[in-house]
């Protein structure tokens, strides 16, 4: 069975896989011919029988009590984020089918809110494409740009990585967080086209994949190599943009009075687009209306 069709199950063996027997309790006993926990050692510490996880794992039982999956989540040490997914994955409903990508559209006063912004902001869809950036943004790294999409560049673009001095910590996270954020809608067709392009084209997105982690990005601090004033660490805030389901606005701010503060004024100062990029049909300027 796919991914598709039995989430559950490929969840549960790509977390076993992650779980050394020593993080478990139990003696290596020599060489293992598959990584991590074996089957019959999950149920064993999960308190179930080795016949029962082994049906859940082929997605041949739909329906596990929240118990055994809290006790299975338990010994596969999942934080409380991946218990969730996993409940989620477990309890999924049947839907229909989409035949169409959703269409995200940025609404008129989170744009006024970006034009008004005197730090590097943008707003971001569910896949991390940008719908929207003012020029401060552009100033600080040229990817973000309407049109453009941050998974493809972060894992497909050499120049994007190169500006990233933390790159494999970032391509861990956004990865986690794109888990997170599609959740068991896994039959939108702009997920299925940008998951996978990016398998197909990065072994590093493959691999982090596989791996199943679930994470929400929350404010962090993302260092850069910019071409004209060299490295920076600044923070990066994603807030959430009311009556939308899914776009955030992503913003970036120095900390008062520090180094990289007089290097994002610089920035600033230099000569930059007065206007941001949208859509296509969307007015340049909320404020000659």
């Amino acid at each position: 069975m796919t991914e598709k069709s039995n989430p559950v199950g490929a969840f549960l063996r790509a977390r076993r896989e992650l779980v050394t027997p020593e993080q478990a309790g139990i003696p290596a006993g020599g060489a293992r011919r598959v990584p991590g926990l074996r089957r019959e050692e999950v149920a064993m510490l999960a308190g179930i029988s080795v016949d029962y996880y082994l049906r859940l794992e082929r997605g041949r039982d739909r329906n596990p009590s929240v118990q055994v999956l809290e006790s299975i989540a338990r010994v596969l040490q999942l934080d409380d984020e991946h218990l969730k997914h996993l409940l989620s994955l477990a309890c999924e409903t049947p839907r229909a089918r989409r035949r169409r990508p959703r269409t995200e559209t940025v609404p008129p006063g989170a744009l006024k809110l970006l034009d008004s912004l005197v730090q590097p902001a943008f707003i971001e869809g569910r896949y991390f494409d940008i719908l929207a950036a003012n020029g401060f943004a552009g100033a600080l790294d040229p990817g973000l740009a309407v049109g453009r999409n941050q998974l493809r560049d972060l894992f497909l673009d050499p120049a994007e990585q190169a500006q990233y001095p933390n790159w494999e910590s970032m391509t861990e996270c956004f990865v986690a967080n794109l888990r997170q954020a599609v959740g068991t809608d896994i039959d939108d067709p702009r997920f299925i086209e940008l998951t996978g392009e990016l398998s197909l084209a990065s072994p590093r997105f493959s691999q982090l994949w596989a791996r199943h982690e679930v994470r929400a990005q929350y404010g962090t601090q993302v260092r850069f190599n910019h071409p004209q004033v060299g490295e920076l660490s600044i923070n990066r805030e994603r807030l959430a943009i009311s009556g939308t389901e899914s776009l955030m606005l992503v913003i970036y701010h120095a900390d008062a009075g520090s180094t990289d503060a007089d290097k994002l004024s610089l920035l600033a100062s230099a000569d930059m687009p007065a206007r941001y990029t949208r859509h296509e049909g969307q007015q340049a300027q909320l404020s000659n209306n």
